[in-house]
């Protein structure tokens, strides 16, 4: 039976969507280690207990006041209810029955500035932090029990939420059909940029959490954070998935070349899922692009340059291709949801993928979606172009790894 709000929960909502989120940063995420205490593990609960219900109700509230009429829209109202269900197994999740000596220690690990902020709480507080370190003791199984229990919690709610991109999309479909109109609204536009963000910052505390619960202990990684990416073996490996990806959609017997300039050596502190479907999206536009140009049946395609530079600041990958470019009036419009130039795909609502998907052209998702991810850890995306020549992308990933989310 599907899920829907009674209006008592909905008060909750609201009440949870007057707190203001608080961004975490990917050095922050980092300082866990590798073998985190069940302690440390423990105040990374209360965190995520505290901070998740703010962040899923501010898209609860937002979902149901949608301009022109999008609130209702089946698939919206559908991803608004998945919302308010995962909201509210999180308030009413069970806190943890702990021993006095162990409420004590972590009373005094809590945050100085807020030291009403325990495990214990049993209202949301404000300043309550991601990151808390806790001396490993000997701790009780009631402590892992919890942190166990919990961590099962986000998975599934991680899994509920995993069609909702497709869904939204569908959403959109649905209310172009409505409305008769094939363009989308600047103010829906930029829903679609705060709601996607919020979704990454959500999908990226619970993934980081269940991994630092789940995976055994890897080198040079923290949860699902690699501290050493290598760039050169992240983009080959981008590289190849694409190249394969466009020789079976097109039937080639061999894709365009792409020829990669970079430092081997050369890494940083990234999430390598999300350097690879970056690039591999990137990539995926520009041998298009060129097989689309030049046609499927050409011995040779120019080929597809690759350029990573180190600064400062930033690490700077420079995609260059000669796929004709794209026209002047055209370039804000690939910054857009469901604009494509490729043929339109019918969209399953079941798809369960989580932003990604696999063939050579989706349903105008890559670019945006992209930008997203490169901005989520301070970095951009920008693309410069060339019409009758070529595209070049640019993408700015930063490297010193202690801007907050943008949180809206």
């Amino acid at each position: 039976m599907a899920y829907k709000i009674t209006p008592q929960m909905y008060e909750k909502i609201k009440h949870f969507a007057r707190f203001p989120q608080t961004g975490v940063s990917l050095r922050q995420m980092v300082m866990f280690g590798q073998n985190p205490s069940q302690g440390t593990l423990l105040k990374a609960t209360q965190f995520l207990a505290d901070e998740l219900p703010i962040r899923i109700a501010h898209r609860v509230k937002e979902l149901d006041n949608l301009p022109h009429n999008l609130s209702e829209m089946p698939s919206i109202v559908r991803v608004k209810n998945w919302y308010a269900q995962s909201f509210e197994e999180l308030i009413n999740f069970p806190k943890p029955e702990l021993p006095q000596s162990i409420r004590e220690r972590l009373f005094a690990t809590s945050n100085p500035s807020n030291p009403s902020t325990t495990i214990m709480s049993t209202a949301t507080k404000l300043g309550h932090g991601y990151y808390s370190h806790v001396d490993d003791i000997d701790w009780p199984p009631e402590v892992r029990y919890y942190n166990e229990k919990f961590t099962k919690l986000i998975e599934a709610i991680k899994r509920r939420h995993d069609p909702v991109v497709t869904t939204v999309a569908q959403g959109i479909l649905e209310y172009k059909q409505h409305k008769k109109s094939t363009i989308i609204d600047t103010d829906i536009q930029s829903f679609l940029d705060r709601f996607y963000m919020s979704r990454i910052g959500i999908r990226i505390l619970i993934g980081q959490h269940v991994a630092l619960n789940r995976l055994p202990s890897r080198p040079d990684y923290v949860g699902i954070i690699c501290t050493k990416t290598n760039i050169a073996k992240t983009v080959q490996e981008a590289v190849d998935n694409a190249r394969f990806i466009c020789e079976e959609y097109y039937g080639l017997f061999r894709a365009p070349e792409i020829q990669l300039y970079c430092p081997e050596e050369l890494s940083f502190t990234y999430v390598p899922t999300h350097l690879n479907h970056m690039l591999f999206e990137l990539l995926k536009n520009s041998l298009r692009a060129l097989v689309e140009l030049f046609g499927d049946d050409v011995d040779e395609y120019p080929t597809i340059k690759v350029i990573v530079a180190e600064g400062k600041e930033d690490i700077t990958i420079k995609i260059l291709d000669e796929g004709g470019g794209i026209p002047r009036s055209n370039i804000p419009l690939v910054w857009t949801y469901m604009y494509t130039t490729a043929e339109a795909q019918t969209l399953d609502p079941n798809f369960s993928q989580s932003d990604f998907k696999a063939p050579m052209a989706g349903f105008g998702y890559g670019l945006p979606l992209s930008r997203l991810y490169a901005r989520y850890f301070g970095g951009d995306l920008k693309l410069i172009s060339m019409e009758g020549f070529g595209t070049d992308v640019y993408l700015h990933l930063n490297r010193i790894s202690n801007s907050d989310e943008p949180l809206h």
